[in-house]
């Protein structure tokens, strides 16, 4: 067997798959094209810590659980004008995060609100921080379903853990009292702590409509908006929009 198997079978065992599936190349460039030794194991080297930082962010946004793959870069701020283009690109950049500072998201049904807190979900998974996406409901039923087993402080530890946890979809249902009270443990464990993204249908004089109890509202909305960035956006829906489009594809297809 040759040095070269030997060398192979041995990126395979380390798992350098970049270097295995490029050596073959780099050896030729090196002969061909006089490269030293140490300009080609620099590439190579480069070369797989692109890779592997790559297959992790995939992993990452996998594990994240994102409804969809969406970025900043996707937003029609064009649509949206009451969206400050500038902060949404300064939020991307995660300089929030380094003083565990939130963002909430405030406007209607389809204004692109879900999209920009994914957008910034995504920019953080890439960069293999601990990112996890879920729904107010799901949420609010996992820890009301996690307290009558007695796992509350284990569930509220779990959603702890990440770094940046983005909670979609606030004000759409009622919760009862305990799935107020439960969620209010949760904030108050995150804060200061760790970033948190929110999306809300609803404006803050209304959450006592959502959490029924106006003492555990109040402490939930001061600790979330202490150290937060609000964004309200003001605006159609984008479901207006593309039915919009879809209704002069017709018209222009019926006219034709």
């Amino acid at each position: 067997m040759s040095i070269y198997t030997d060398l192979i079978d041995n990126l395979e065992i380390l798992n350098l798959q970049n270097i295995r599936n490029t050596l073959p190349k780099y050896l030729d460039e090196m002969k061909d094209k006089n490269i030293s030794f140490t300009e080609m194991l620099y590439d190579l080297t480069k070369e797989e810590i692109k890779y592997q930082t790559e297959r992790a962010a995939k992993v990452n946004i996998k594990v994240s659980a994102f409804p969809f793959e969406k970025t900043i870069d996707d937003f029609d701020f064009s649509y949206q004008p009451s969206v400050d283009k500038t902060e949404l690109y300064d939020l991307e950049t995660l300089r929030f995060m380094e003083k565990n500072e939130n963002i909430i998201f405030v406007g209607t049904s389809g204004v692109g609100k879900t999209h920009l807190a994914v957008g910034i979900g995504m920019a953080a998974a890439k960069r293999r921080i601990s990112t996890y996406y879920i729904t107010f409901n799901d949420l609010i039923n996992q820890l009301v379903k996690a307290n009558s087993e007695n796992r509350a402080d284990i569930k509220i530890k779990y959603f702890c853990k990440y770094k940046l946890l983005i909670i979609d979809e606030i004000g759409y249902l009622p919760i009862t009292k305990e799935g107020a009270y439960l969620f209010f443990q949760l904030i108050n464990k995150r804060y200061e702590k760790k970033s948190t993204i929110l999306t809300t249908n609803q404006i803050f004089s209304k959450w006592s409509d959502i959490f029924g109890d106006s003492v555990v509202t109040a402490a939930i909305i001061d600790r979330l908006v202490h150290h937060s960035h609000i964004i309200k956006i003001k605006g159609q829906s984008y479901r207006v929009k593309d039915r919009n489009i879809e209704m002069n594809k017709m018209i222009e297809k019926e006219g034709n």
